[in-house]
């Protein structure tokens, strides 16, 4: 049995889409015949390959028919870089990839920047906790993943990037009118006027969203109830850090958003251990130049932006 390609191709992109209709636009085709050659390929295979609603998915088969139709392109890309017919391509290559909300905030797209520059490639970014971006290399949605999984994903091979450091930090009118400590938190000293639990306990916090657990694992570390404090839901980084910086609440902060504020006095650190995320870089076991010059343009732009993963001391 063999599978079409020019089918899996159409597989890819009514998933990339969403909906029939948008995938036909792409293809410039009608949407008949985009539903077409879908049966066609779910009948030679025996399979399910989309579930049909609103936007589509695909099965588990149909993940791995995706999967392959965007490892024949990614090759097919280095392929003709090898020919040298790459200079200016019909559509550029596509590389969906996956990232945590604070690094795409911060120190990721630079990195990707700087191989578009050298490179026809466009990115299909998928954003979501570091805790679950591995998932979506194990579905065959992306190609290369930002996760704090160092375990690698079946099919894929890892390679660490660094450690981003979370403080607890607030406005001082904040940490006054709710009674918060004020200490140092780089080197895990408590402040001498240490707050009570109740006071953290009762001051509203700022969380991503209700998969953040960054928060709970300060808290639970200074003894509190993780599901005490009233919160703020902000789902976006540059958002989230504007909300603490208003004084909306208190909540963990990577240094890119609070050196310049910890040091002009407009946030305090609330004392307690610093959050330490280890990060790592995950992409399909594959021999693709292009891929290889992401993960070594990450790597390159992670050594300055993130602390080296063995080092603790501030």
């Amino acid at each position: 049995m063999e599978i079409p390609l020019d089918l899996a191709r159409t597989l890819a992109v009514v998933i990339d889409e969403g909906t029939f209709d948008a995938a036909a636009r792409r293809l410039r085709v009608t949407p008949s015949a985009v539903s077409q050659r879908i049966k066609a390929l779910e009948q030679q295979l025996g399979r399910v390959l989309v579930v049909r609603s609103k936007p589509v998915r695909a099965t588990d088969a149909g993940a791995a028919v995706v999967r392959l139709a965007r490892q024949l392109a990614l090759l097919e890309h280095d392929t003709l870089a090898e020919f040298g017919l790459d200079a200016a391509p019909v559509r550029p290559v596509s590389l969906p990839l996956a990232v945590n909300a604070d690094s795409l905030a911060t120190w990721f797209l630079p990195a990707l920047a700087r191989v578009a520059e050298r490179h026809p490639v466009v990115f299909d970014l998928h954003r979501d906790d570091q805790d679950f971006t591995a998932g979506l290399l194990e579905s065959g949605t992306v190609m290369g993943a930002v996760t704090s999984q160092a375990t690698p994903v079946a099919g894929c091979h890892v390679r660490p990037l660094g450690v981003m450091r979370y403080e607890a930090v607030a406005t001082p009118g904040f940490a006054a009118r709710w009674a918060l400590p004020r200490g140092v938190a780089s080197d895990g000293a408590e402040a001498a006027d240490v707050a009570s639990s109740s006071a953290f306990a009762a001051a509203p916090v700022v969380e991503f969203d209700r998969r953040d657990d960054l928060q709970r694992h300060y808290l639970a570390g200074r003894g509190v109830d993780p599901a005490g404090p009233s919160r703020h839901y902000v789902p976006a980084s540059s958002d989230f850090a504007a909300a603490v910086k208003l004084g909306l609440g208190w909540g963990l902060l990577p240094g890119f958003q609070s050196f310049a504020e910890l040091a002009a006095g407009d946030l305090v650190r609330l004392g307690g251990a610093p959050v330490d995320v280890p990060l790592y870089w995950q992409q399909w076991n594959l021999r693709s130049p292009l891929l290889d010059a992401v993960a070594d343009a990450l790597a390159e732009e992670a050594s300055t932006a993130l602390r080296p993963p063995d080092r603790r001391a501030p």
